[in-house]
């Protein structure tokens, strides 16, 4: 709606009033059509955030629902990785099929470890991108899916800094997000990323698996998680891949160190 105003400068009070009012009148119309506009159709997983109800997974202080070997540590109310052990596993609930996942994480010096949250190796990577051999591997790096998808960019913050960790899952769209960006965002069905989920089933990872449960992983370096929790998303909830996601490209020297180790892989078979 166009608001039309009185073109006469030199008007008197009655005049005035009358002009106050024809342009509060257009400003409550204009509200009322981008209001209107806002709440057309589903609401979308961003959208629905600011409300969404969350279940806290680690209450900073003991490990309830939590199951390891006795070398993960809670200090300053965070799970520590203290020592040689293995994975500290949630065991209250499997995770959801369409869910988002919150958390926040710190790694040491060279410190490789990952968030799993679908059954066999599906991981958001947890690494120091300088210190570790794996970080020059966009594929491999901090944010990443894996040995599948790289990130679009890399948003990490120093060594000894806390980052913010998100994973959003709704059907076969898969979100990562790191410090408040999201980093990787693409549908595993789409034909355009086939080979890169080709190189997840290789490793022995598959995006159609659902019911796994969710571990922290003990790479052998110290790492640090805090503020976990999740939701399950309603089916009412859509989550679209953004069209013009990229995922850093892989430098040559490291897809040749890749690509070896995919060999390795798929010779390991024929060996049995």
């Amino acid at each position: 709606m166009k608001c039309r105003c009185l073109p006469d400068r030199k008007f008197h009070l009655i005049g005035a009033v009358i002009w106050t009012a024809s342009v509060l009148m257009c400003c409550l119309l204009n509200a009322a059509d981008n209001v209107g506009t806002a709440t057309e159709g589903a609401p979308s997983v961003e959208q629905s955030n600011a409300a969404a109800d969350f279940v806290e997974l680690f209450d900073g202080k003991s490990f309830d629902g939590w199951e390891h070997s006795g070398n993960w540590r809670i200090e300053d109310g965070a799970f520590f990785r203290a020592a040689g052990g293995g994975s500290l596993t949630y065991k209250r609930t499997l995770v959801p099929d369409d869910f988002e996942l919150r958390f926040e994480w710190k790694v040491s010096d060279g410190c490789n470890s990952g968030v799993y949250y679908r059954p066999g190796q599906v991981e958001y990577q947890v690494l120091d991108n300088v210190g570790s051999p794996y970080g020059e591997n966009p594929r491999q790096s901090a944010a990443s899916l894996f040995f599948c998808m790289a990130p679009c960019k890399d948003a990490t913050r120093p060594v000894g800094k806390w980052n913010s960790g998100r994973v959003v899952c709704k059907g076969a769209v898969i979100q990562h997000w790191l410090n408040g960006q999201k980093v990787l965002d693409f549908d595993y069905t789409d034909p355009k990323w086939a080979e890169m989920v080709r190189l997840l089933t290789i490793r022995g990872g598959d995006l159609t698996g659902r019911g796994g449960e969710l571990w922290l992983q003990d790479h052998g370096q110290p790492v640090w998680y805090r503020n976990l929790r999740w939701r399950e998303i309603p089916d009412e909830e859509s989550l679209k891949p953004s069209p013009d996601f990229e995922p850093m490209a892989i430098p040559p020297a490291a897809l040749a160190k890749e690509q070896k180790r995919v060999q390795a892989m798929l010779k390991k078979p024929e060996s049995k």
